[in-house]
C-alpha cells in the first residue's frame, strides 16, 4: 500500500481522541493495519485500556504515545495537538444533561480547534458526529435520508442532550473552518453495533413503562458494524480531495426493525414486546407534550413529536457517497455483523 492517494505519510503524527472508546479502539487498530506508525492516543481514563493495548500490541515497529488529560483543559489540548498532521476527534459527551453534553462535546471541540489555528502541520480535522443530528420532519415516510438532509433546527426540543451536543459540535467545526480555514471532514455514523455494544438500537423501540415498546415496525435500521465504521472513519480522514465533506456511515442490506427484533429474540433471548404503530405513538407524544406544557414541566417532555419523527418515522439510508468518494465498502456483511453482535449479547446476558 502507498500513500499516493492520502493526505499524510505513514510516519506522520496522528492524534486520536477517545482512543480507548468503543469506536476509538477499533479506529486505532485500523490505522495500524493501514500502516500508520506514529499515533498519539489521547485518553481521559483507564477505561477499556486492555482492548486498546491488544490492538496496539498486535502491530510492530510503531510509535505509540499515550497522552492523559482532559479536553476541557486548553493546556492539555495544546500538548495533544502539537505537531500533529491529522486529528481524529472521537471523544464526545454522553451525559444526559444538556450542560454536560455541551461541555464535553462542544467546549472540548472548541479547545482542540483553538490550538490548531494557523497550524502549518495539520492536514485535516476529522469530527465524528452522529445520525442523531438529522431531522426528517420534512421527509416523507420511507424516503431517503442522506447527507443533504436538514439538521434539527431546535435540538433542545427533542429532549436529547446527546443530539443537542452533537449538533452544536458540528456547528463549532463549521464555524472555525470558515473563520480560520481549518481543513475538516465530518462523519455521521448510524447506530454502531459489535462486541462491546450492549444495548438494543433505539430505532427498534424503547424499554419503558415496564415492558418493551416495539416502535420501528418495517422501518430500516441505520446500522454500522464496528469494523466497517472504523474503516470509513479512517478513509474519511486520510483520502485526498474530500475536505469540507460530510459522510453518513451505514452498512449495506440494512434489516427492518421487525426483522431485527425477531432475530434478537431468537438468537439472544425472548422477551415480551408490544408493537405500537408510528401514527399512534406520534399522537401519544402530542398529548404528552401538551400535558408537559400544562403542568409547567412537572412532567418532562421526554416523549415528543420531534424525537418520534427523527427515530421512528422510517427512512431509507444510503452509503453511496462513502463508496463514490472514498472507495469504501463494508468488509463485514450485515449477516456476519448481526451474528457477532448477537453472540456478544448472549455472553453479556449469561
Amino acid at each position: 500500500m502507498t500513500t499516493d492517494n492520502f493526505i499524510i505519510n505513514f510516519d506522520d503524527p496522528i492524534l486520536i481522541t477517545g482512543s480507548n472508546g468503543f469506536i476509538g479502539t477499533r479506529v486505532v487498530k485500523t490505522l495500524l493495519d493501514y500502516g500508520f506508525s506514529n499515533l498519539r492516543c489521547f485518553i481521559r481514563s483507564s477505561r477499556n485500556l486492555k482492548t486498546l493495548s491488544r490492538a496496539i500490541n498486535s502491530s510492530n515497529k510503531v510509535k505509540i504515545e499515550f497522552v492523559s488529560g482532559n479536553l476541557l483543559s486548553l493546556e492539555d489540548c495544546k500538548k495533544a495537538t502539537e505537531g500533529v498532521a491529522l486529528i481524529l476527534h472521537l471523544a464526545a459527551g454522553i451525559e444526559k444533561s444538556f450542560s454536560g453534553a455541551f461541555m464535553n462535546s462542544v467546549v472540548t471541540t472548541k479547545n482542540l480547534l483553538e490550538t490548531i489555528i494557523g497550524s502549518k502541520d495539520l492536514k485535516r480535522f476529522l469530527n465524528v458526529s452522529s445520525f442523531s443530528v438529522y431531522s426528517n420532519a420534512k421527509i416523507k415516510r420511507g424516503k431517503l435520508l442522506d447527507e443533504s438532509c436538514e439538521v434539527e433546527s431546535k435540538p433542545q426540543e427533542r429532549g436529547e442532550a446527546y443530539c443537542f451536543g452533537k449538533i452544536k459540535q458540528d456547528e463549532t467545526v463549521l464555524e472555525y473552518s470558515k473563520k480560520y480555514n481549518i481543513p475538516f471532514v465530518i462523519v455521521r455514523p448510524g447506530y454502531v453495533i459489535g462486541p462491546g455494544k450492549k444495548s438494543i438500537p433505539p430505532y427498534v423501540g424503547i424499554d419503558t413503562f415496564g415492558f418493551f415498546l416495539h416502535l420501528g415496525g418495517r422501518n430500516k435500521i441505520p446500522l454500522s458494524y464496528i469494523d466497517n465504521c472504523a474503516e470509513a472513519i479512517v478513509l474519511a480522514s486520510i483520502k485526498k480531495g474530500v475536505n469540507g465533506q460530510i459522510f453518513n456511515i451505514v452498512d449495506d442490506n440494512l434489516p427492518s426493525s421487525r426483522k431485527f427484533l425477531k432475530m434478537y429474540k431468537k438468537n439472544v433471548g425472548h422477551f415480551n414486546s408490544i408493537y405500537i404503530p408510528y401514527s399512534a405513538f406520534y399522537i401519544f407524544c402530542y398529548f404528552w407534550e401538551q400535558y408537559s406544557k400544562w403542568s409547567n414541566g412537572q412532567l418532562p417532555p421526554a416523549f415528543n413529536r420531534k424525537r418520534c419523527s427523527a427515530v421512528w418515522k422510517g427512512n431509507e439510508y444510503s452509503n453511496q457517497k462513502l463508496k463514490n468518494l472514498l472507495g469504501w465498502k463494508p468488509k463485514v456483511s450485515i449477516d456476519k455483523a448481526l451474528d457477532n453482535y448477537f453472540e456478544y449479547q448472549r455472553k453479556v446476558l449469561l
